[in-house]
């Protein structure tokens, strides 16, 4: 794939522990909860988790943190899965947390035999209150000083399902004096009676995450756990866990900045929220920042790896411009995408001196910047659409496109001059007629005179009908704060579609295929709403930026 990746804080960790002999090999994972689609924000986590272990040789597992039935399902894994894979890595094994359920409620056992938890009746809310705050102490449960065996009976029910939901939970017996909050006697399982996507109506009883998770770690010989800075306090009882459990392996938890995004949100929660409530047309909607939405609106996987890459990892967090992403696509495509010409908002221009019957085929390159990619064939006859654009009837200064009686360049083709402009009852420009030089034809070296306008057109008579779909942020703000909530920033018009026209030669395009339409853009033939009678094309990106990125 590509070169290694650049220092960092976690690769310096494990090269020092290669080095020393703490690690003989490196086993990372990526562990996802599948209750979404993954984002950008995974795909650096991806990156890193595999890249790493590539780079030294080691190993990456897939695990699935399926501890909570009620958000997750098996939609969501094969996502995740296919998401993997696109963007270029290959894990070693495969693994759900449930796998290790049976596991887990045994080192609980263990817990409670210790007297390190207990089973406890308050409710959620009683317990956050019992929990205290930063500057004042919990209060100790009226339930903590239980005995083990009647913890051990009282668990074992839980099990049995012989509780309702929230009745009771069991919790770690640790210090409710603690500075760090997460010590201060945090529920490890509790009762959900809901169909599990994996292990079905085996379980009533589950782990909470930050019990189960180092578990998992432990149990895999994880050598290094990466995660996002919002765990770092956890981190202690992330040790706890795996210590008081008795873990043969004991995994070294790291924690990263994760990635934050301008003009966009980076919460699997409200992502759903925009799906469900039919702000986008699905998790794949290519204004989302899923990777399977980028992927539908034709981002490509070395574009994002090389942004995770150029981003790189830190402890400190910061907000990267959404731009950045975009130029990577750009890189990444100007040497791979066919150049080709697309009309979004077709204006239709009649060569009034041009041979009524006749069709020429002209010459194009498929890309002026990579020669080989070779030639291609464009008809040109009578009749051809320009952009609505290109053309105006009392246009202001400095306006080189077609105005009544001045010439340009037609791409590829010849001189043109207005000659006439055609409206319909409302006074709307509907037609207009134009006549050519046959001197001028591209390619002959004709310098007789110059022009300044270049136009890009499609043959009337044997273009493709394409449905166009322009792209704008999804979230207005570029950094949404708590006074807006983030529904109140989505963007009403982040979605243009337009009808129009491109060359003939696009009539068998396939979803993925990606073109530089002249002067529009790079596009991506959509995967989802492409036929074979209608032709989608996503607008992944416009050909220029103002964002500098400085290497």
């Amino acid at each position: 794939m590509e070169n290694h990746t650049p220092s960092n804080f976690i690769k310096n960790i494990i090269m020092d522990d290669l080095k020393t002999g703490k690690h003989k090999e490196i086993i990372t994972r990526f562990p996802p909860e599948p209750n979404g689609y993954l984002h950008i924000g995974h795909a650096k986590s991806i990156c890193l988790n595999f890249g790493l272990a590539d780079e030294f040789k080691g190993k990456t597992n897939l695990r699935f943190d399926d501890t909570n039935p009620v958000k997750e399902d098996t939609e969501y894994v094969e996502s995740i899965k296919e998401d993997v894979k696109w963007l270029g890595f290959e894990w070693d094994d495969l693994y759900f947390a449930s796998d290790y359920f049976d596991e887990m409620y045994k080192r609980a056992i263990l817990l409670i035999k210790k007297g390190k938890a207990y089973v406890c009746d308050l409710s959620a809310e009683e317990i956050r209150t019992y929990r205290g705050t930063l500057k004042q102490p919990g209060k100790e449960s009226p339930y903590r000083n239980r005995s083990i065996e009647e913890n051990l009976t009282l668990f074992e029910k839980m099990k049995d399902g012989e509780f309702k939901d929230g009745e009771k939970v069991l919790r770690a017996k640790i210090d409710m004096a603690s500075p760090n909050l997460n010590m201060r006697d945090p529920v490890i399982y509790r009762i959900a009676h809901a169909t599990h996507h994996n292990t079905q109506d085996k379980w009533c009883l589950y782990p909470m995450y930050d019990f189960a998770h180092p578990l998992e770690d432990a149990i895999e010989d994880i050598t290094h756990s990466i995660c996002t800075l919002e765990f770092e306090d956890h981190r202690p009882l992330y040790d706890w866990v795996v210590k008081e459990c008795e873990m043969e392996s004991t995994p070294q938890q790291i924690e990263f900045a994760r990635l934050d995004m301008t003009n966009t949100v980076m919460s699997k929660r409200k992502l759903k929220q925009l799906v469900d409530e039919g702000y986008v047309d699905g998790w794949d909607d290519p204004r989302m920042p899923t990777i399977s939405g980028l992927r539908r609106r034709g981002f490509t996987p070395e574009s994002i790896r090389n942004f995770a890459k150029e981003i790189g990892v830190s402890k400190s967090n910061s907000k990267v411009d959404y731009q950045m992403l975009e130029h990577f696509i750009r890189e990444d495509l100007k040497l791979k995408a066919p150049r080709t010409m697309g009309i979004l908002r077709p204006l239709k221009v009649v060569i009034t001196n041009y041979p009524a019957d006749e069709v020429e085929m002209l010459d194009a390159e498929n890309n002026p910047e990579n020669l080989e990619m070779g030639m291609r064939q464009i008809p040109f006859s009578r009749e051809i659409y320009i952009e609505q654009e290109d053309f105006m009837e009392n246009p202001p200064k400095k306006y080189f496109r077609l105005f009544p009686g001045n010439e340009v360049r037609l791409k590829h083709a010849y001189f043109i001059t207005c000659n006439e402009v055609i409206k319909d009852e409302d006074g709307n420009v509907i037609e207009i007629h134009c006549t050519y030089d046959a001197k001028t034809k591209s390619g002959t070296g004709f310098t007789e005179r110059k022009v300044k306008g270049t136009i890009h057109w499609v043959d009337a008579k044997n273009a493709i009908p394409a449905e166009f779909r322009l792209y704008e942020p999804l979230i207005l703000d570029e950094d949404l704060t708590d006074e807006k909530t983030f529904l109140e920033c989505v963007n009403p018009n982040s979605l243009e579609i337009l009808n129009g026209f491109v060359e003939p030669n696009m009539k068998n395009v396939k979803g993925q295929d990606k073109f530089q339409f002249f002067r529009h853009g790079y596009f991506n033939v959509d995967s989802k709403y492409t036929t074979n009678e209608r032709i989608v094309f996503n607008r992944i990106v416009s050909l220029k930026s103002s964002f500098k990125f400085n290497k």
